[in-house]
């Protein structure tokens, strides 16, 4: 089956800071963030045709730093240290929320299966972050969202904006073979050479409508195993490199990158109850929503699905 472009892995643009699972719990009260002013222009202006500015979101993304690169911070083994408050950088023409950014037209290569789990999430399921549902891996590595790492030579917590976590050992033990099923997956991690190397397997699988790969409605199966390549070449940048292998929704593994930016001092993440903020989601339908002149996704009220819509030229 051939999928239409409304179906294929293009979502949210880069140009926005927030998933869709973000909108909806913003959609009535709005959400506090960082800077006092941000949330006042928030409660100003009606969230379902809000667009973000360079002006006023750099509490969630980052830009470029000036001047020479400086040392990365390291453990006293001597390892890169990744602690810290970090920032997605924009402004490299791909959409952000897409776990097929960086293959040719966005396209993920589906299996019979996952084409099948795909048509399911789309007609059938309404995103599982909006309903405050744990995003998991490898999603929240492709959310427009910061995040705060805090590391020891031993293990490292990554901590997510929905005031969730997943801690990895880094201590070289191996993958677990018959793991329970989370939505995390159950990661171990080791060194190879300033990389940190975290494998991880033992996934949710899609097909109970808790779990998406991306934001656009993408499946992932129990069957998942991701490989994540962490580097931090100097004190301000942050680099992913990951492989997202499932045998059973795709007919190949298939690559994501991936670069965050360090936070400005005084920075971090804040307590954020999904479960009390989303207030509209029984306004949510089945899908990921649809496709904006603009080239943007999700769910407003004062919005049409246009007659064409955007390829991936809408991202350049």
């Amino acid at each position: 089956m051939t999928q239409s472009p409304s179906q294929q892995s293009i979502t949210i643009s880069e140009r926005l800071p927030v998933t869709r699972s973000f909108r909806a719990g913003l959609y009535v009260l709005g959400f506090v963030l960082a800077a006092a002013s941000l949330a006042q222009a928030q409660a100003q202006e009606p969230t379902a045709t809000k667009r973000a500015t360079g002006d006023d979101t750099g509490a969630l993304q980052a830009k470029e730093p000036t001047g020479p690169a400086q040392p990365t911070p390291r453990h006293p083994n001597g390892k890169p240290d990744f602690t810290g408050y970090w920032k997605v950088l924009r402004g490299d023409g791909k959409p952000g929320g897409n776990i097929g950014r960086d293959l040719p037209g966005y396209k993920l290569p589906f299996s019979p299966a996952g084409q099948a789990a795909l048509q399911y999430n789309l007609t059938k399921t309404v995103d599982p972050e909006a309903t405050c549902q744990l995003g998991g891996i490898p999603r929240h590595n492709g959310s427009g969202l910061p995040f705060e790492i805090l590391a020891t030579p031993q293990r490292a917590a990554f901590l997510y904006f929905y005031t969730t976590y997943r801690l990895i050992p880094i201590d070289g033990r191996k993958p677990d073979a018959d793991p329970d099923p989370a939505y995390f997956g159950n990661p171990v991690a080791h060194w190879e050479g300033d990389s940190l190397v975290i494998q991880s397997n033992g996934f949710k699988d899609s097909k109970d409508g808790k779990l998406w790969i991306d934001e656009n409605a993408n499946p992932q199966s129990d069957a998942t195993q991701v490989t994540e390549r962490w580097t931090r070449p100097d004190r301000n940048h942050l680099k992913l490199a990951m492989t997202v292998d499932d045998k059973k929704y795709y007919t190949r593994p298939f690559e994501f990158t991936r670069t965050w930016v360090l936070g400005e001092p005084g920075e971090g993440l804040k307590e954020y109850a999904c479960n009390e903020n989303n207030l509209d989601a029984a306004h949510l339908g089945p899908g990921p929503g649809v496709i904006r002149a603009d080239g943007t996704r999700g769910y407003a009220a004062d919005v049409q699905l246009p007659a064409v819509p955007p390829g991936p030229e809408a991202y350049q």
